[in-house]
């Protein structure tokens, strides 16, 4: 073997490592993706080391020039990794050799690759948290332009899958909306946690050299720096934190799937999809799959894998850092792909669906749905509510026995039940009295829906 392929490791041993156990313990296959953010990290660090006066301000230039050249050919495409350097740090280190020589061992001075990968996967996961931001706010602002466009659709409004009130289609949109901002503001949280650096951790004991670990912070734009070397380089909660975001996310989403999925249905028939996000049947002709979001719900059980994965993985690891801890990228790689392109199909999803508009308004009116209307109309005659409710619910029994609708029957048959009852009832009865009278914040009238919708697009606004 040359000697610029020997493990940076090897001085211990007598014996190479198999190549099964080479095949079995490699991490290059994936986390090649911490590339830059590796080479980024390195270069801070080769500077701060030269600036401490660790090593020759000479040496911290030629490293510093090497990695940057290692990384444009990266990303370029023209650099191959050797599994035998078993993952992306030593890879890079292997390379610099290479290209500079002798200096390229005093890079590893005053770190450890376990406060190195540590660094790396908080580089990458600020990367993250803004992609995925950004792709949330796309997603809102296909939110809003539905709900701006369709303010005046009424459809039913469902408790326990059930018609229960009239609702606008703009405010059950606008409903993915606000769990979608809280879900961004998740994310914004996590960053919060794990936006410090632990690299001057060492191994888990710190270093005896004279570091400058702030300025290293400074220079990789992190906040600050981490407070206890042994929690720097063995614990993974902010991944754990980032997972359950995505988790969150991800049921929000799979929720809105089921909507989109029902609403698509042949029964209720309340939207089409594009044929840009459908598919058909090999054996049907006249299928049109929502496969689109039948994906998004069933994706969501995978990032939901990814946080049992890391939870788990960390369950029973005795302080500091432990092998096991390379499990958890492969996760976290898959989830930040997966999530993000949920979000992305999802946007163009909601660009292309269409609205009947007619059937959701038929389907509203039905169901008694305007039952609590009449209710409310009582109250205001000073019937105590649970009175009320009782005679409400004794015309909806009424009315289910002879097979007609509350808006059905006439103002006999209700006074007969409730003889309170002045012609002005009749008025409660229609899908578009109910709505209108949800004047209060945050309820489904067309004003309070209409704020709604400004308020969001200042907040899109402003970010």
């Amino acid at each position: 073997m040359q000697e610029q392929k020997k493990k940076l490791w090897a001085g211990r041993f007598s014996k190479g490592t198999a190549k099964l156990m080479e095949r079995f313990s490699e991490s290059i296959s994936y986390d090649y993706r911490l590339a830059e953010a590796d080479i980024t990290g390195s270069i801070a660090h080769a500077e701060m080391l030269g600036s401490c006066g660790i090593i020759s301000k000479e040496d911290s230039a030629l490293i510093t020039e090497g990695l940057r050249s290692i990384l444009k050919d990266i990303k370029q495409g023209k650099t191959e990794f050797d599994e035998s350097a078993e993952d992306i740090h030593m890879n890079v280190e292997l390379l610099l050799r290479e290209r500079i020589g002798e200096a390229a061992g005093r890079l590893h001075t005053a770190r450890s690759r376990n406060d190195q990968v540590a660094t790396d996967i908080r580089l990458f996961l600020k990367g993250a948290v803004k992609e995925t931001r950004t792709n949330i706010s796309a997603l809102q602002k296909e939110i809003v332009r539905l709900a701006g466009e369709n303010l005046g659709a009424i459809m039913p409004g469902f408790t326990h899958t059930q018609h229960a009130q009239p609702v606008l289609l703009s405010h059950e949109l606008m409903a993915f909306f606000w769990m979608l901002q809280r879900d961004k503001g998740r994310f914004a949280d996590c960053l919060k946690r794990f936006d410090y650096l632990p690299l001057g951790s060492g191994a888990l004991a710190g270093t005896t050299f004279p570091i400058d670990r702030s300025m290293v912070a400074r220079a990789l734009g992190f906040a600050g720096i981490t407070e206890n070397s042994i929690d720097s380089v063995s614990d993974r909660d902010f991944i754990s934190e980032f997972l359950a975001a995505a988790s969150i996310l991800m049921t929000h989403l799979s929720r809105f799937s089921e909507e989109i999925i029902f609403w698509n249905s042949t029964e209720f028939g309340w939207a089409v999809l594009d044929d840009e996000v459908t598919t058909g049947s090999s054996i049907m002709p006249q299928k049109k799959n929502p496969d689109a979001a039948e994906l998004v719900r069933g994706k969501t059980a995978r990032v939901y894998g990814a946080l049992i994965s890391l939870l788990t993985l960390q369950k029973g690891l005795i302080l500091s850092y432990n092998r096991d801890l390379q499990e958890d990228k492969e996760p976290l790689f898959d989830a930040i792909g997966t999530i993000n392109m949920c979000l992305e199909i999802f946007a163009l999803m909601l660009e292309g669906i269409a609205f009947n508009k007619e059937k959701m308004r038929s389907a509203a009116a039905k169901g008694f749905s305007t039952a609590t209307d009449l209710a409310d109309w009582l109250v205001r005659k000073n019937v105590p509510f649970r009175e009320a409710h009782a005679m409400v619910g004794s015309l909806v029994g009424y009315a289910a026995a002879e097979g007609k609708e509350l808006y059905e029957l006439s103002f006999e048959e209700i006074r007969a039940r409730i003889p309170l009852a002045e012609k002005d009832i009749l008025d409660k009865l229609s899908a578009e009295s109910s709505v209108n009278a949800r004047t209060a914040p945050g309820g489904t009238a067309p004003a309070s829906v209409k704020k709604q919708i400004e308020d969001a697009k200042k907040l899109l606004e402003g970010e």
